[in-house]
């Protein structure tokens, strides 16, 4: 049985007619007709209804059409395997990203990834870290971008920038017209944090410690951007990451203040398997975060080789 002849029927199914069929597959019509006449001598049965003025498929013509198309699918991918084991640049690519990183990062990413490995097509999967944790070790994913402190065996980690935290507080506010802010002031306000649990509100809580500690409560958001529109609407001021205040995100409704130094900041690193194979995409994407021009992404010195697993718990949630 010849590939050539299972694309021929399956063309043949998609027309309707045996000249449309051809046309598609830049055949003359009598190759295509011998060639599906060949298979059903081949299968010993009848996959076509030959009729003066009507030709349409079989009952078992149209099983038949179902299975090659699941075989013709097989071949592509087998294709894609050897194309990838050939440049392993080429092809799928798929990328785990936690919530609070992928929507101000990936734009960015996504575009110098073009000029590095232009072959590579990244699929992007966006999930809190103890899922792409899991999706990591059992292999549904190639990579994921996380924030650090992030431990798991098996797994290599690679910084890829520090980004400072700022204040952002609702216009009109008292600090509206500030330079800087420090830490310990932070706690004397309404605070807006992530949900428990999430990594992010960790990380700020642990830079920001009078604020487990303040009269006012800590109000809490399901996201960044939730917790953007509440401190416009003036619930309370904000720690978020410098990223998601520029550019689109920027808010004529709030205002974002630095810190004063030595500021907050979080490290975001991109983790892979021990032994993956096609490291030569990881490596792209760590070439192509040091090609964003982004002020809020610091570069950072590639770390020892006993640092490149940072340590924390895997099991907070981005």
């Amino acid at each position: 049985m010849k590939l050539t002849a299972l694309r021929y029927l399956v063309a043949f199914a998609d027309e309707g007619s045996f000249s449309r069929a051809a046309e598609r597959c830049q055949v003359s019509q009598p190759t295509l007709s011998v060639a599906l006449q060949q298979l059903e001598s081949e299968l010993g049965v009848s996959l076509i209804e030959r009729s003066k003025g009507r030709v349409a498929l079989t009952d078992l013509g149209r099983q038949v059409v179902n299975q090659a198309r699941k075989a013709l699918d097989d071949v592509k991918r087998i294709e894609l395997v050897a194309r990838t084991g050939k440049n392993p640049l080429a092809g799928d690519f798929r990328l785990g990203v936690i919530h609070t990183i992928g929507p101000y990062l990936l734009p960015e990413l996504i575009s110098a990834m073009k000029k590095v490995a232009p072959d590579t097509r990244l699929y992007i999967e966006e999930s809190m870290t103890a899922l792409l944790a899991d999706s990591l070790k059992y292999g549904t994913i190639d990579a994921a971008i996380i924030a650090l402190p992030f431990d798991m065996p098996g797994i290599r980690v690679h910084p890829l920038y520090d980004e400072e935290f700022q204040v952002v507080v609702p216009k009109g506010h008292r600090w509206s017209r500030r330079k800087k802010i420090a830490r310990h002031e932070v706690g004397d306000e309404d605070v807006l944090v992530l949900k428990a649990g999430n990594c992010f509100r960790e990380q700020v809580l642990d830079a920001c410690p009078e604020m487990s500690h303040a009269d006012g409560s800590a109000l809490e958001g399901h996201s960044i951007e939730t917790v953007r529109c509440m401190v416009a609407s003036n619930y309370g001021i904000s720690v978020l990451p410098a990223s998601s205040l520029g550019g689109v995100y920027r808010n004529d409704m709030v205002t974002a203040i630095p810190f004063e130094a030595p500021a907050p900041s979080r490290r975001v690193a991109i983790a892979w398997r021990d032994g993956f194979t096609r490291t030569e995409v990881v490596d792209a994407i760590i070439g192509a975060a040091g090609m964003m021009k982004n002020p809020c992404y610091q570069a950072i010195e590639p770390p020892d080789q006993k640092q490149d697993a940072a340590c924390a718990s895997p099991s907070l949630a981005c």
